[in-house]
C-alpha cells in the first residue's frame, strides 16, 4: 500500500479556474443581488477512487474566512446554576464581549430551547433565521433530541465550542471561518465550502490548497485517495482543478490483488483447520468405540431381567374373557311380550278343551 502524500496542485491552473468562475458569477449577478450585497458560495467537490468504509467529519481550518460578515450565527449555551434564562443570556453576552468575540448574533440557553422551540414550526423558523449554529461542548450531546432531523438534513447541525477556553476568540473564529466536510460511506463524492464570491482570486486559491492538504491528511483511507477535484458554485458548472495519474490505477489493482490473495489464504487456512478438527474428532470417536468393545469382551454380559406375569392374574383374565363370551345377547321386549301372550292363549285353549270333554255325556 502506498503511504499518504501531498497532492501536487498546479497553482496557476487553480487560479485560472477561480478567475473563470468569478467572471461567470459576475455575469450572472443581478442588480438586486448587488443591492443586497449577496455573495454566492464556492465549494470543492472531491471524488475518491473508492467508497470509504467509515463515515467521517473533517474540520478544515482556512487561512481566509469563508463567511461574510452579514451571515448570522447562533450559540446554544448551558443553563448556569442559580440563574434564570435571561441572566444566563446576559452572562454569556458579557463573557463574549470581554473575550473579543463579535461574530455571534444571538445566544439561546438550553432551557429556552426546550420550552420556546419545542413546536415543529418554531424549529423550522429557527433553522431559517440563522446561517450557522454553535453549541457549548457541555450540552452538545443533548441537542439532537431537541433540534430534530431537519438541522442535520440541511447540514446545519451545531458545532461544538469550548466556552471555558482561555483563547476563546481564536477558537470561535477558527470554527466560524473554517469549514467541515462530511465523508459518508454511501458514495465516493464529498463537498466542502471553502470561499465566497466576494473574495479575491489569491485568497480563494490559498483556501483551496489548505483544504486539499488537510482532507488528504485526515482521510481514513489507504493507498491513492483522490481521483478528481472540481471547483464550483451553486449555479455554475464544475471546473476540474486536479486529476490523478493513471499510475494510481495500477497501484489500486495491485492492492486489490493483495487483499484478494490474503482473503483466499485466510479462507484456505480456515478450511484446513476445519477439516483437521473433523478428522481429530473422528479419530477420537473411533478410539473410544474400540476401547468400549475391548472392555465389553473382557467383562461378562449381564442378563436382562424380564418381568413374568403370575398365574393367578392369567386365570382371572381367562375367566373374565370366557364369561364375556358366554353371555347371551338380550332379546327385545316386544318379542318377549308376544311369546308370553301366545303362551297364555295356548294355556286357556287347553283348559277349555278339557272342560268340553268333561261335559260330553257318556253313551250307555
Amino acid at each position: 500500500m502506498a503511504e499518504k502524500t501531498e497532492l501536487a496542485l498546479d497553482r496557476s491552473q487553480v487560479k485560472k479556474a477561480v478567475q473563470a468562475l468569478q467572471a461567470f458569477l459576475k455575469t450572472k449577478s443581478t442588480s438586486a443581488s448587488l443591492f443586497l450585497d449577496e455573495s454566492q458560495q464556492i465549494s470543492l467537490l472531491f471524488t475518491f477512487w473508492k467508497i470509504p468504509k467509515q463515515a467521517q467529519t473533517i474540520r478544515i481550518p482556512l487561512p481566509h474566512g469563508q463567511r461574510s460578515e452579514a451571515e448570522e450565527v447562533c450559540l446554544f449555551t448551558r443553563d448556569e446554576p442559580n440563574m434564570t434564562t435571561d441572566q444566563t443570556q446576559r452572562f454569556y453576552k458579557k463573557l463574549l464581549e470581554e473575550r473579543g468575540v463579535k461574530n455571534i448574533t444571538e445566544i439561546i440557553p438550553y432551557k429556552t430551547l426546550k420550552t420556546e422551540y419545542k413546536p415543529f414550526e418554531a424549529k423550522r423558523r429557527l433553522l431559517g433565521n440563522f446561517d450557522m449554529f454553535l453549541s457549548d461542548d457541555r450540552i452538545r450531546r443533548l441537542l439532537p433530541s431537541h433540534l430534530g432531523k431537519h438541522f442535520y438534513e440541511r447540514k446545519k447541525e451545531p458545532l461544538s465550542v469550548n466556552l471555558q477556553s482561555k483563547q476563546l476568540a481564536r477558537d470561535i473564529h477558527r470554527v466560524i471561518q473554517g469549514t467541515n466536510m462530511k465523508v459518508t460511506n454511501k458514495g465516493c463524492c464529498c463537498m466542502a465550502r471553502i470561499a465566497h464570491s466576494g473574495m479575491t482570486a489569491d485568497e480563494v486559491t490559498e483556501n483551496i490548497e489548505a483544504a486539499v492538504q488537510t482532507v488528504v491528511a485526515k482521510l481514513r483511507m489507504k493507498g491513492p485517495l483522490v481521483k478528481v477535484i472540481h471547483l464550483k458554485s451553486q449555479t455554475s458548472v464544475a471546473l476540474p482543478i486536479y486529476t490523478s495519474d493513471l499510475s494510481d490505477l495500477t497501484v489500486l489493482d495491485e492492492a486489490q490483488k493483495k487483499t484478494l490473495k490474503a482473503k483466499r489464504g485466510a479462507a484456505k487456512k480456515q478450511a484446513k483447520n476445519s477439516t483437521e478438527d473433523v478428522k481429530e474428532t473422528d479419530i477420537t470417536v473411533e478410539g473410544k468405540a474400540k476401547g468400549k468393545k475391548k472392555e465389553g469382551e473382557e467383562e461378562e454380559e449381564i442378563p436382562q431381567l424380564v418381568p413374568i406375569e403370575t398365574p393367578s392374574k392369567k386365570r382371572k383374565l381367562e375367566k373374565s374373557s370366557k364369561k364375556k363370551q358366554l353371555k347371551k345377547a338380550p332379546r327385545p321386549a316386544a318379542v318377549k311380550k308376544g311369546a308370553k301372550a301366545q303362551g297364555k292363549m295356548t294355556k286357556k285353549a287347553g283348559k277349555s278343551d278339557s272342560k268340553v270333554k268333561r261335559k260330553v255325556p257318556k253313551v250307555k
